[in-house]
C-alpha cells in the first residue's frame, strides 16, 4: 500500500497531540516512582497501596483522554486511510530521540484502538511490530552506576576494606532520609553471606566492579537494591531488600544471590514495583542480563508498565503460533461455572473467557467478575494470586482451535466471539500462566507431596487473609501448583475483602431433628461465612484431611478469621517476605 509523500498538516498536528498525551502519561508514571521513595521514607504503607491503585488507573485514563481530544478537536473518527498512515509515519518521527519509544508506540496503539475498527490493527496503521530501536538510549541519570572496590582499597582482595567502603557508598547513594540502625553491621553480614556463597573471595581481576540500577525498586514495605558484581568472567546478581525496624530505622534485611530467587521477586503473583526510570528499556535490558529466563513482557509488567507487557506478550504469542502446529484445546480439569478455560499445550499459559450464562449456584454477573479481576491487580498479591493479562478483541487464527473447543465457545460464549475470515476474534479474554490444578496434583501425589501441598494451600489462605483477601470459593480446583511447588490461587469470581465478610459460628439448633433436615435453621446473609463448614467440602480425602488438620485446624475456627479481620481494621499492614525467613540477617546471624 503506497503512502502519499505530501505532508498532511492535520496528520502532523494529531501526531504532536498524541505524543503530548503520552508524555503527560509518562510524567505521571515517573511521579509515582519518585513518590514511592517519599512514602517509603515516611513508612506510609497505606499511601503505598493507594499509589499502586492510582497508577494502574492512570494509563487508561490518559488513553481515553487523548482519544476524546483527537475526536473532538480533529474529527479523528472520520479521518481517511491516507491521513492515518501519514499520522503513523509522523509519529515515528517524534520518537527518533525519545527516551521511551516502545511505550509511546504502545500508547499510540491504545489510542487508535479507541477510535479505529479492529480491521485497521496491522502494521500499516498501528505498531504491530516495533519501529524504533530501544538499544543504546542515553539516560540521565544513567540506568546503572558502576563502583570499583579496588580503587578504594588501592590493592588487595575484594574482601578487604575497599569492598566494605564501596558497599557502604552504594547504600548511601540512594539518599534515604532516615537513619540506618547499624549500616556497618549489615554490610558485614552482606560480605559474610557473599563469601560463603562463593566459597571464598576470588582474586580481583582488572575489570572488578559492582553495577547497581540507579533507582531502588519499591514494593509494599520494602525498597530493593538490584545489581550485579563483575569479576573477570564471573557475574554475580544480587538483590538487597531494605526494611524499617519497629523503631523506624533502616536495615539491610538480607542479600539474595541466586538468580532464581531474585526471579521470584519479579513473579507475576506479586504486586508490581514502583521505580523511577527515564529509560525503562535500559532497566529491562539490565534485568534480562541477570534474569535471562524472564520474558521481557513480564519484566515490563512487574515494573508497573502493564500495557507494554501485554503488547510484548501478544507479539510473542503470535510469533509462537507462526512456529508451532498444535491447537488450542479445552483445559484439563473440572470445568468452572463462570469461566471457559482453554490452553495451547506448547505454550505455558491458559486463556479464560467469561461464560454468557453462569452455573445456577453463582450469584455474580459479568461486571462483577471483571471488577474482581481488576481488584487482584490493585492489591498486594503476596505471591499467592496469579496475575492476569486482560485483552479486548484478540484475533487468533481459527485453524489453530480444536473443533471441540470451537463448539464449546459457540455454545458457552457466543456473545464474546466473532468469526472474521481466518480469524476467531475473542472480544474479552484473560490470560495467565498455566499451573497444575491442585485437585489434579493431589490425585497423583505421594504422601510427602500431599503433606507439602496441603501445608502450602493453608499458608496461601492465611497470607491472603492477612492481605485482606478472602478467596470465597476455597475448593482445591481453584488453586494451582507452580513450577516452584508453591500453591497459588487463580479463580477470582467470588473473592472479597476480608473486612467485607461476616465470619460466624453456626448457631445451635433449637431441637436435634432440625440438624438432620438438610435445611438451615438460621438466616444467612450474602457475606456470611461459617468456617466450620469448610471441612465438609475440603476434607473428603483421609490423606488430605490428616495433613490439613496437622497444619491448619485453626482455619476451621471462626476465631482465626475474626482476629485477622481486627488486625486489618486496626490498620496493621503485615510484612510479606518474598524469600525464606531463614535468609533474613536477623535469623541467619541471630547467634552473633
Amino acid at each position: 500500500m503506497e503512502i502519499s509523500t505530501v505532508q498532511n498538516p492535520l496528520a502532523k498536528r494529531i501526531a504532536e497531540t498524541m505524543i503530548d498525551g503520552f508524555n503527560r502519561h509518562y510524567r505521571l508514571m515517573r511521579h509515582y516512582g519518585r513518590q514511592a521513595k517519599i512514602l517509603f521514607e515516611a513508612a506510609d504503607w497505606k499511601g503505598v497501596q493507594s499509589a499502586v491503585r492510582e497508577r494502574i488507573r492512570s494509563y487508561d485514563e490518559r488513553v481515553q483522554e487523548t482519544a476524546d481530544l483527537l475526536c473532538a478537536e480533529f474529527g479523528a473518527a472520520t479521518l481517511d486511510n491516507d491521513t492515518w498512515q501519514q499520522l503513523k509515519l509522523l509519529y515515528i518521527g517524534q520518537l527518533i530521540n525519545h527516551k521511551q519509544p516502545e511505550l509511546a508506540e504502545t500508547f499510540f496503539n491504545s489510542v487508535c484502538s479507541k477510535i479505529l475498527h479492529r480491521t485497521y490493527f496491522h502494521n500499516d496503521y498501528i505498531f504491530a511490530r516495533p519501529a524504533v530501536s530501544t538499544e543504546y538510549i542515553d539516560s540521565y541519570p544513567p540506568t546503572y552506576s558502576s563502583y570499583y572496590p579496588m580503587q578504594r582499597a588501592g590493592q588487595g582482595a575484594p574482601g578487604d576494606s575497599g569492598l566494605h567502603e564501596t558497599l557502604r557508598q552504594i547504600v548511601l547513594d540512594f539518599d534515604w532520609q532516615r537513619p540506618f540502625e547499624n549500616l556497618d553491621r549489615d554490610i558485614g553480614y552482606v560480605k559474610q553471606t557473599v563469601e560463603k556463597h562463593l566459597g571464598g573471595w576470588p582474586r580481583a581481576e582488572a575489570n572488578a566492579q559492582i553495577q547497581v540500577l540507579y533507582s531502588a525498586f519499591y514494593r509494599n514495605k520494602a525498597a530493593y537494591i538490584i545489581g550485579k558484581a563483575i569479576n573477570g568472567h564471573l557475574e554475580l546478581p544480587f538483590a538487597v531488600p531494605v526494611l524499617h525496624t519497629p523503631e523506624g530505622k533502616l536495615v539491610l534485611d538480607t542479600v539474595l544471590l541466586d538468580a532464581w530467587r531474585i526471579g521470584l521477586l519479579f513473579s507475576l503473583s506479586r504486586a508490581y514495583f514502583m521505580v523511577d526510570m527515564e529509560v525503562p528499556s535500559g532497566y529491562v535490558q539490565f534485568l534480562r542480563g541477570i534474569l535471562p529466563g524472564k520474558p521481557r513482557s513480564e519484566l515490563y509488567t512487574m515494573l508497573g508498565l502493564g500495557k507494554q507487557g501485554k503488547t510484548m506478550f501478544f507479539r510473542d504469542l503470535i510469533q509462537h503460533l507462526r512456529h508451532s502446529e498444535d491447537k488450542f484445546i479445552v483445559a484439563p480439569g473440572i470445568k468452572g461455572l463462570v469461566m471457559l478455560v482453554f490452553t495451547l499445550p506448547s505454550y505455558p499459559y491458559v486463556f479464560k473467557v467469561i461464560k454468557d450464562v453462569f452455573g445456577a449456584s453463582k450469584e455474580v454477573d459479568h461486571d462483577t467478575v471483571k471488577a474482581k479481576y481488576l481488584l487482584v491487580k490493585q492489591v498486594d498479591r503476596v505471591g499467592r494470586m496469579a496475575d492476569t493479562l486482560e485483552f479486548s478483541h484478540a484475533a487468533l487464527p481459527k485453524k489453530r482451535f480444536a473443533p471441540e473447543l470451537i463448539e464449546e465457545l459457540r455454545k458457552q460464549v457466543p456473545s464474546l466471539i466473532e468469526e472474521d475470515g481466518d480469524d476467531l476474534v475473542i472480544k474479552h479474554l484473560y490470560i495467565e500462566r498455566r499451573m497444575t490444578p491442585l485437585n489434579l496434583y493431589l490425585d497423583n501425589a505421594t504422601p510427602e507431596q500431599i503433606d507439602h501441598a496441603v501445608l502450602e494451600y493453608g499458608n496461601a489462605i492465611r497470607e491472603l487473609a492477612v492481605a485482606n483477601i478472602f478467596p470465597g470459593d476455597m475448593l482445591w480446583k481453584n488453586f494451582g501448583v507452580t513450577r516452584y511447588n508453591r500453591v497459588v490461587f487463580y479463580d477470582y469470581d467470588e473473592i472479597e475483602h476480608m473486612t467485607d465478610c461476616n465470619f460466624r459460628v453456626i448457631p445451635e439448633a433449637p431441637y436435634p431433628e432440625m440438624e438432620m433436615s438438610g435445611e438451615p435453621w438460621y438466616s444467612v446473609a450474602r457475606n456470611d461465612i461459617f468456617p466450620e463448614e469448610f471441612a465438609t467440602f475440603l476434607l473428603g480425602s483421609p490423606k488430605v484431611r490428616q495433613a490439613f488438620l496437622k497444619y491448619h485446624r485453626d482455619l476451621l475456627d471462626v476465631e482465626f478469621w475474626q482476629r485477622t479481620q481486627q488486625k486489618i481494621r486496626d490498620g496493621h499492614v503485615e510484612d510479606f517476605f518474598p524469600y525464606p525467613e531463614t535468609l533474613r540477617f536477623c535469623n541467619a546471624f541471630a547467634a552473633a
